[in-house]
Parts: C-alpha cells; sequence; structure tokens
C-alpha cells in the first residue's frame, strides 16, 4: 500500500471523464469547487459546471429541475452541508420523487483539515440510510473512487457518495472491478469476520497485518454499497467466523455497524462488536492525533478484534 491518492481528486477526473461520454451530466457546485476538486470540470469543461454559491437549499432544487427534464446533475459540497444544511430539500424536492440526482459528500468523517467541529460529519451514513429511495456507497480509495461515480451516474434515483479529503493508500488494481451492493473480500481469515467502510477498510487492512502478527486470522469485508446491503455477502462472512466487528469513521449509531447488526439480528444473530466514533463529534487537529483520540487508526481496530475474541474463545 505504497502508492496513495486523493479521493476528491479521483472524483473530479471521474465527473471530466463523464462530461466526454454523457452530455446530460451537469455539476453543481455551493461554491467549495477547489475544495472538492469540482473544479477540475469548472476549468476543463466549463459547460458542463454551474457554481451556484453558498446556497445549498437552492442547489438541491435547481438539481431536482435539472434531473426532471433529463439532465444528471451532480452537487459538489462538504458531507455536513448535503447531508444536514439541504436535508428538507434533499428529502421533499429530490428523495420522495425519486429524481436522478447524485450527490458528492466531500471532506466526511472526521479528518477535513482543520475545517473545525462544525464541518465534521460522523452522522451523514445514518441520515442518507434512513432515507427511502436513497443509494448510499463509500468508497475505500480512489480507483474505486472513480469506478463508483461512473457507476452511479447511469443508475437511476438519488444516490449519496461518500468522499474523504486527504490521500489515502491505494488497496485496488487497474482491474478492480466496481460491482455495485456486492461486499468485497479484502483478507480471507477464519478466526474473526471484520467488516469496513470507506477508508476505515484500508486501515481495517492494515490491522489484519498486525493481527496476523499475534498469529489472528481476520477475515476482511469491505462493504462500500452500505445501501442497498449486501445481506447474503455480509451473513456468509459472518458464519465464516462467528464472531463479527465493525469498522467506521462514522458514528456507531445508525452507520455500518447499526445496518451489519440489523442484517445478522434477522438472518444470523453473531457475537459482535462496533468500533467507530462513540457517539461524539469530533475536533480540528492533525490527522494522526485525530485518528489516535479517537480512536480510529490501524492498532485500535486490532484491540478491538482482539477484546471481541477474549470475550468468545
Amino acid at each position: 500500500m505504497g502508492q496513495t491518492m486523493e479521493m476528491r481528486v479521483a472524483w473530479g477526473d471521474a465527473l471530466l471523464e463523464l462530461t466526454k461520454t454523457h452530455p446530460n451530466v451537469m455539476v453543481l457546485d455551493a461554491d467549495l469547487a477547489s475544495s472538492t476538486m469540482a473544479q477540475t470540470v469548472a476549468y476543463n469543461a466549463p459547460e458542463f459546471f454551474l457554481n451556484l454559491g453558498i446556497a445549498e437549499q437552492n442547489m438541491m432544487g435547481v438539481a431536482a429541475g435539472m434531473a426532471t427534464v433529463g439532465l444528471v446533475p451532480w452537487l459538489s459540497s462538504f458531507a455536513c452541508f448535503l447531508a444536514n444544511r439541504a436535508l428538507d430539500q434533499l428529502r421533499v424536492t429530490v428523495a420522495q420523487p425519486k429524481l436522478t440526482v447524485k450527490l458528492g459528500g466531500s471532506y466526511s468523517g472526521i479528518l477535513t483539515a482543520k475545517t473545525g467541529k462544525t464541518h465534521i460529519d460522523v452522522e451523514d451514513i445514518a441520515i442518507m440510510r434512513a432515507m427511502p429511495n436513497m443509494v448510499v456507497v463509500a468508497p475505500a480509495d480512489g480507483v474505486e473512487c472513480r469506478l463508483a461515480t461512473l457507476a452511479l451516474t447511469d443508475m437511476p434515483g438519488p444516490a449519496y457518495l461518500r468522499l474523504t479529503r486527504d490521500a489515502t493508500p491505494i488497496i485496488f488494481g487497474e482491474d478492480y472491478q466496481f460491482v455495485f451492493g456486492k461486499a468485497v473480500t479484502l483478507r480471507h481469515g477464519t478466526d474473526i469476520t471484520i467488516f469496513g467502510t470507506g477508508v476505515q477498510s484500508v486501515r481495517a487492512l492494515e490491522a489484519c497485518d498486525l493481527l496476523a502478527q499475534e498469529g489472528i486470522s481476520a477475515h476482511l469485508v469491505h462493504i462500500h454499497t452500505l445501501k442497498p446491503l449486501d445481506v447474503d455477502g455480509i451473513v456468509a462472512a459472518a458464519k465464516k467466523t462467528g464472531r463479527v466487528l465493525t469498522t467506521e469513521d462514522h458514528n456507531v449509531i445508525g452507520g455500518l455497524g447499526g445496518a451489519v447488526a440489523e442484517v445478522l439480528g434477522q438472518h444470523a444473530p453473531t457475537p459482535m462488536r462496533i468500533h467507530g466514533l462513540q457517539d461524539c463529534y469530533g475536533e480540528s487537529g492533525a490527522n494522526d492525533a485525530i485518528l489516535e483520540k479517537y480512536g480510529l487508526t490501524p492498532k485500535h481496530v486490532a484491540q478491538a478484534a482482539k477484546a471481541l475474541l477474549s470475550t468468545t474463545r
């Protein structure tokens, strides 16, 4: 995992790629193009780009209008604004009529480059998952981000793509095929099943290496599509080891952990732990310090796995 990539850069490049094949795509920005990298389209294909200013609610309405006449708008803003500030407009004008509007929620999770706690969103997955008709995808790296962007564009209905800011390790090769709605096995193991989502899956992959050094075999599954869930894939992975740990850069309430618990509670009750933000808001700081404070490092994931194993063996 030596090579890294900024997911937002991959997203901007994917949008530009779409302008060459999808004449009905439009990129709508809330005056954050230089941060989300929607500026890639603004600079290279300006006819596909509109800056609607710091007015996310209005941007949502404009997107809904565009969708009714056959355009496919991609919205560019921070996750905190799309999932919270424009929530009423999203719910009423986009989700309820099931319009084809795509949301690029950038700067998600706790690593937002010291933007302040108001800009840190750790509840966006819960909000979007609970909204009928909404699709939710959280890619692990830039490779998967590009493929997910292309795939979601061709799907009818609203979708939320969870994007991060800073460069993270690339774990997928050029031959990787993104299959919407299907879990991806990153590591085979026999002692414990770990489910990750977004870039936290990358940290979970590193945690598997730490566990292996102690003789613990972890089965790691990446859940990029949080809604709709791969129920069969989750159940099969849980049954493989009989123990489940979920890990996410999100509140432990309503996110990946809650989604997996819903599945297993109905189909395959399994001892499990939910690892993530412990029902608290994040704060600004250096990335390594923030990950350490809120317990999201590979070391913390490994510790959570060992704690579960100690109570179930």
